[in-house]
């Protein structure tokens, strides 16, 4: 199994992985005090997502089994293999980039199998089941986002192959993770990183000062971004099918952002247009 990429340090049981980084269903197991620290952090996020967060990322979490305590992966795949296609598998943590690719092309959604201690509810520097399953989840209840997320994986063999991870991983950075959309006449949040945070939640949506730009897919692949801070700036979508459409053109782009030179974390860019 091929760990050389991942950080060092990391709390997954990885021994116990497959090839492809899959861990077998009896390790997924959480005693009372992880169903406890689940629903604290999803009483928290819920009372946020009224007022911030997208119509399809609500109405797909009120379709999952999420409300008494962490949900059972078996019944969260049969609710999405209903709806999407897609299933989710448990993994130990972050994965690899060729591993992560292939499970998205083929539907699947590798969610961590452990979740945060108490002390780490407002931050934590690895990814847990609650980022996972409550951040991720619900919107590929969606069909466009879900085919959007199926592509992205099909094109990762790609990118590895002429050196474009980098732009590669902005574009999910900014629109998986921290993705905003046109809603009502104002801007929701659908994005993981920021619907499984109450800070980042409150920062994106409402907070003054922020860049929030039009999705350029051009624009987000040059994007550097920070990944220990509220994020300085937003791209916001119009529909899920614009973002859908935008893969069509990933393939040809790829080469060029990886030889731009990045524009750094909260920097003004020539065409950027404001929200």
């Amino acid at each position: 199994m091929d760990t050389a990429t991942l950080p060092a340090g990391l709390r997954g049981d990885y021994a116990s992985a497959a090839a492809d980084f899959t861990l077998p269903p009896d390790a997924i197991l959480f005693s009372a005090a992880d169903h406890a620290t689940w629903r604290r952090l999803y009483r928290r996020q819920s009372a946020l997502l009224p007022a911030h967060a997208a119509r399809a990322f609500r109405e797909g979490l009120a379709r999952l089994p999420f409300g008494a305590g962490v949900p059972d992966f078996g019944a969260i795949s049969a609710v999405l293999r209903a709806a999407t296609g897609w299933s989710i598998v448990p993994v130990p943590g972050l994965i690899p980039d060729h591993a992560f690719f292939e499970h998205l092309a083929a539907r699947r959604f590798p969610v961590t199998n452990w979740i945060r201690r108490p002390e780490e509810l407002d931050y934590i520097v690895e990814p847990d089941i609650f980022h996972d399953a409550f951040g991720h989840v619900p919107l590929l209840m969606q069909p466009e986002f879900a085919g959007f997320l199926e592509a992205y994986g099909r094109l990762g063999r790609q990118a590895a192959r002429i050196g474009a991870l980098a732009p590669l991983a902005r574009l999910y950075w900014f629109m998986v993770e921290f993705g905003l959309i046109e809603e009502d006449g104002g801007l929701r949040a659908y994005g993981a990183g920021i619907l499984s945070s109450a800070a980042e939640t409150r920062h994106a949506v409402v907070q003054p000062g922020v860049r929030r730009l039009r999705f350029d897919l051009p624009r987000v692949l040059r994007s550097a971004y920070s990944i220990d801070d509220l994020q300085p700036t937003y791209f916001v979508i119009r529909d899920y099918a614009e973002l859908f459409g935008a893969m069509h053109l990933l393939p040809g782009l790829l080469p060029a952002a990886r030889d731009a030179q990045p524009i750094p974390p909260g920097a003004a860019a020539p065409g950027d247009i404001e929200a």
